[in-house]
């Protein structure tokens, strides 16, 4: 086991009606005045938004609030919320929503407490030195960003979409109802559910091979817990005990536990932003689009990484001498065929886009930031290395 860091100092609050205590969550913080930062209308149709002013009200804070972030969270949102914050004098944001919500907050929080504009900061051109306190009360289980220090916008005036990862953004708390989900439709639901197995399959694939048994044993059970559970909500929408499994298991997925020593592939969500800065597709939805040509691409090199994921999450028997190659393509085969079992697209036409080779051509510059990286660690993949995984995603092979 190599040497690392493991630090989730997010403090949790999970189970039915747990949203009722945040104002008593804020007042521990010292906070003079928050904003209460959401998504949609369902908020409000829901009454969340009633209980959270209520409880707020009832501790004595002030608030202001904006709403209507939207999936890939836009910057002019988060600007937006940069001056109003800085206007109204907020030192802490409330994210009401799920991982969009919670990532604008985060960028907000980094572009009230920073001099400088908050997207250098995703364009990795400045490094920020504080970052207003987050807190947040989960509505969707998927991003795991409630517990972990990433955050993504995107900059629709450029259709990009940029990550950063950085410890000061790692919210303060992270209220946990699971009933908050019951009203998720199918799609979105299972798209999360696909992001919290892909947050754990991207660091399954790291570039080391001194693999942790107990590191593997914890992300193995996190995804069958998943998929089990995934498949069990498409016939039962209103399962509590299925709702709170993902929703723990969402934060688990990207709070480092499953991988401590901080790397892992992320291709897959390399590939997926771009589509997503291009096209605004859900993100899950997005990698489960593209995963299994990523795999199919680079599976050869590593193919014990890819047999280990068959036999332990798919119960494949150990493969005879010289038929590991069969093993590792049948696991990759396995994951595809349960991403179709709840639903989600496993190509880029079945997410409603025909990609022409202009656009995969765009999709893999942009993907190397201009050829000025690769993309991976598996195998660092080049620009045309990316093209013919989107050529390979357009449709199901």
């Amino acid at each position: 086991m190599q040497n690392f860091q493991y630090y989730t100092p997010t403090r949790v609050i999970f189970g039915r009606k747990t949203e009722e205590t945040v104002g008593e969550l804020i007042r521990e913080q010292h906070s003079k005045k928050v904003l209460i930062h959401f998504g949609g209308h369902s908020a409000v149709k829901s009454g969340l938004l009633d209980r959270v002013r209520n409880s707020l009200s009832s501790t004595g804070i002030s608030y202001v609030m904006l709403g209507d972030v939207q999936p890939n969270p836009r910057l002019s949102k988060v600007e937006e919320g940069i001056t109003l914050c800085k206007k109204e004098g907020v030192d802490f944001l409330l994210a009401v929503g799920g991982g969009s919500v919670i990532d604008s907050a985060k960028a907000i929080a980094y572009g009230i407490t920073n001099p400088f504009p908050v997207w250098d900061i995703y364009l990795k051109k400045e490094k920020p030195s504080a970052c207003a306190p987050v807190g947040c009360i989960v509505t969707i289980a998927a991003a795991g960003s409630e517990m972990s220090s990433s955050s993504v916008i995107t900059n629709e005036n450029e259709n990009q979409k940029r990550g950063y990862n950085n410890d000061l953004c790692r919210p303060r708390f992270a209220i946990m109802n699971p009933e908050l989900t019951f009203t998720l439709p199918a799609w979105q639901t299972a798209s999360g559910c696909t992001d919290i197995i892909m947050h754990t399959l991207e660091r399954w694939f790291c570039s080391s091979t001194d693999n942790s048994q107990l590191i593997d044993s914890i992300a193995v059970g996190l995804i069958k817990t998943v998929m089990h559970n995934a498949q069990l909500l498409v016939r039962e929408p209103y399962n509590y005990n299925a709702r709170a499994e993902i929703m723990w298991a969402g934060s688990l997925s990207h709070n480092g536990l499953t991988g401590p020593y901080g790397n892992g592939d992320w291709s897959t969500h390399q590939l997926e932003h771009e589509l997503g800065g291009m096209f605004d597709v859900t993100h899950g939805a997005g990698l489960a689009a593209v995963w299994a040509s990523w795999a199919r691409y680079v599976y050869t090199y590593d193919i014990p990484r890819f047999v280990q994921l068959a036999i332990q999450v798919f119960d494949l028997p150990e493969p005879e001498p010289g038929k590991e190659k069969e093993t590792a393509l049948a696991g990759i085969t396995k994951m595809e065929s349960f991403f179709k079992s709840i639903n989600m697209p496993v190509s880029i036409h079945e997410l409603g886009i025909d990609l022409t080779n202009e656009q995969c051509k765009i999709l893999a510059y942009n993907c190397t930031f201009g050829q000025t990286r690769t993309v991976g660690t598996l195998h660092p993949l080049e620009k045309e290395d990316l093209l013919k995984i989107y050529q390979n995603a357009r449709t199901v092979i």
